[in-house]
């Protein structure tokens, strides 16, 4: 089967757009071609292939970047929090969001019990940047601690906003900024209960913070 890449988040000119056979010849089997262009600011983007994307991106042809730094809103008051202005951030990680093919109902490429949690100690401040690169929504919910949204598909959010779950569309991409201010394992999961949980117990698009007293 060929393939091509199709970019989000990034402005390409048109013949790297990677829309075959509109923007550019098929990559068959056994052919390269070379994607090039200047990155000339900030994103939080994806990539993936865009030829018969329903087959090949969820069974894996598709992955996640960031350029550069999108601004934290350090120094700003949001909903009565004053978000510290010499904040320093204990992690930043990407969440790919994944539902179909080979990968299923997953979290970066895992599906629970074998996702990763993410492990902080108590007061911790860290980023999420969220990817959906399946094919339904995903709302986000992480138990006990609120998210706030920075931005949306990389841009900065001019009025950042907490939430308690984050709805996530296929395509779409959120950084959330949150502290982990309450120790504890604390569960992570898609709140579509149906892709979270079956008769067995729970599977796939969960995950946990770990919060390490202080």
């Amino acid at each position: 089967m060929g393939t091509d890449i199709h970019w989000h988040g990034v402005s390409t000119p048109n013949n790297m757009d990677g829309v075959a056979p509109l923007t550019q010849p098929l990559i068959k089997s056994g052919e390269t071609f070379v994607y090039e262009f200047d990155a000339e600011e900030p994103a939080v983007g994806m990539y993936h292939a865009h030829h018969h994307a329903q087959m090949q991106v969820v069974n894996g042809m598709f992955a996640a970047f960031i350029i550069d730094e999108v601004p934290l809103p350090l120094g700003q008051t949001v909903s009565g929090i004053e978000i510290p202005a010499d904040l320093e951030l204990a992690a930043e990680m990407p969440m790919v969001l994944n539902d179909a093919g080979n990968i299923g109902f997953s979290l970066n490429g895992k599906s629970f019990p074998a996702t990763e949690p993410l492990v902080v100690d108590e007061g911790d401040w860290f980023v999420v940047h969220y990817y959906n690169e399946g094919l339904t929504d995903h709302p986000m919910h992480l138990h006990q601690f609120e998210q706030l949204v920075y931005a949306k598909d990389g841009i900065p959010l001019d009025q950042p906003y907490f939430a308690d779950t984050i709805n996530i569309a296929p395509g779409e991409r959120y950084s959330v900024l949150v502290q982990a201010d309450r120790a504890g394992v604390w569960v992570w999961h898609c709140h579509i209960l149906t892709h979270v949980e079956r008769e067995e117990g729970m599977f796939g698009m969960v995950t946990a913070i770990i919060v390490n007293e202080a």
